[in-house]
């Protein structure tokens, strides 16, 4: 329900007699109205064609099915998308434009989540490797990679962070790490939730760092920033860290390894990412999204425990 009830309050701004079909859809979704969502989808077909934006306007039936847990609306409304997005394919590379690549991801995204949601996990894991195999040079490789680790990271040595550059303190090294609990924020200087993530992890390591805990907040260059729509990394770079003493004031002696390898590997598409490591490096918990102060304490409380 948390994702309806997001894009509902955001949509109920959006007049639907100018937005486009992709907000439309999610306009009729967010009021559980799929009647009417299909009706938009059909209206635009007749007058478009099934093109990569309705692809996309499409992917939200199934993300909202699979939401509802309708597993067998899901699958159809995910196939449909997939189909669709793979015949525009055939016309130009996945990312040549925006709705494309979004569309083929929800597809896949769901498609593996279903086949979870129905106890079939060998299933939906080959099925995502196999994805990867083939879009893994593309946009939607963290994607991908996301919805792996939700099925396969948990009890794994967690990979080595990388860091082409760094703010804050330097970034431990693997042995220094061992026998401590360490949390991994995935963060990006344009992300509003990460922003709200930072007091709850800042008032959760004071409390755990006698215990052990550590903190290290990774994020990773995007080419742009608030000011400059082309960024060189040296201008990034000083905004990220401007960004960093404004916002995340009691974290600031984190470290801050900047590397896009890092957000590839760990699947971070989605900021913040959440990743808590055991006292023996492997992953414990992986969590794509932000997380109430009550629900990462107790994750944290189980590992602290170990």
């Amino acid at each position: 329900m948390r994702l309806r009830t997001l894009i509902f309050s955001i949509l109920l701004t959006t007049s639907s007699a100018w937005a486009g079909i992709v907000e439309n859809v999610r306009y009729a979704l967010a009021q559980n109205n799929f009647s009417a969502a299909e009706a938009e989808l059909n209206t635009y077909r007749n007058r478009r064609g099934a093109d990569a934006e309705y692809a996309e306007a499409y992917s939200w039936m199934a993300r909202y099915a699979l939401e509802a847990q309708h597993y067998d609306q899901a699958a159809s409304y995910a196939k449909e998308t997939k189909a669709v997005a793979l015949e525009q394919l055939k016309q130009r590379p996945l990312d040549a434009e925006p709705h494309l690549p979004i569309a083929l991801g929800a597809a896949l995204e769901v498609q593996s989540q279903v086949l979870a949601g129905r106890g079939q996990k060998a299933q939906a894991i080959a099925l995502l490797q196999s994805a990867l195999r083939t879009y893994g040079n593309t946009s939607i490789h963290d994607r991908l990679q996301k919805n792996l680790n939700l099925l396969s990271f948990q009890g794994k040595i967690a990979p080595v962070l990388k860091s082409d550059q760094f703010l804050g303190a330097p970034l431990p090294s693997a042995a220094l790490l061992k026998g401590s609990p360490v949390l991994l924020f995935f963060w990006a200087h344009w992300c509003s939730d990460c922003k709200g993530e930072a007091p709850i992890i800042a008032q959760l390591r004071s409390e755990y760092a006698p215990k052990g805990l550590k903190v290290i907040g990774p994020t990773r260059f995007y080419g742009y920033t608030a000011q400059i729509e082309h960024a060189r990394p040296s201008d990034e770079l000083q905004y990220i860290d401007a960004v960093r003493h404004r916002f995340y004031s009691g974290l600031l002696d984190m470290p801050v390894p900047i590397s896009k390898s890092n957000f590839e590997t760990y699947g971070a598409s989605t900021t913040p990412t959440l990743v808590l490591l055991d006292r023996t490096g492997k992953v414990a918990w992986y969590h794509p999204g932000a997380v109430e102060y009550g629900v990462l304490r107790g994750e944290l409380e189980k590992v602290i425990a170990r």
